[in-house]
């Protein structure tokens, strides 16, 4: 017996403006992604994920373990190994085990990667200012009230 395929069930327009903000969320975050990358790489020479190694450390002076970074980043450990082991070379990160524990490793930023990294942040403030520019200053700090107070409540149901 073949079975027929049913039609999708009605969205009310709720759902449907939900859907199309959702699609501009995507869409939004991709195309501004995609230009961050693009600057990071004619600018730095770097990536976005290293980008955004740097930045969690630099958020963390006294370190941060690993499994904390990967968790973190949302990434697999073997992606944050990978990055950190580069960094390590370039001397820019250190790595140290956790009260002899080698299993573990924390790892920080020695003061060259913080150098580095600030010279990184204040170009990419600047570009992100100017790709947004078009978003006031109210309307900026409303959306990103918004998008934490959903991401608070949807994390919830996990």
């Amino acid at each position: 017996m073949v079975s027929t395929p049913q039609a999708a069930p009605e969205l009310s327009s709720d759902s449907k403006d939900r859907l199309r903000l959702w699609i501009r969320l995507l869409r939004a975050n991709r195309l501004i992604e995609a230009e961050l990358r693009e600057r990071l790489r004619t600018t730095f020479d770097t990536t976005l994920p290293r980008f955004d190694v740097l930045a969690a450390l630099y958020r963390a002076p006294d370190g941060m373990l690993m499994s904390d970074l990967s968790r973190f980043l949302l990434v697999s450990n073997g992606n944050v190994t990978g990055i950190i082991d580069r960094l390590a070379a370039e001397g820019l990160v250190l790595r140290a085990q956790r009260d002899g524990d080698r299993r573990t490793s924390i790892v920080r930023l020695t003061r060259a990667g913080e150098e580095q990294f600030r010279t990184m942040a204040a170009a990419h403030e600047g570009w992100i200012d100017a790709l947004l520019g078009g978003v006031s200053g109210n309307d900026a700090r409303r959306l990103a009230t918004m998008l934490k107070t959903f991401r608070s409540n949807w994390e919830k149901q996990e």
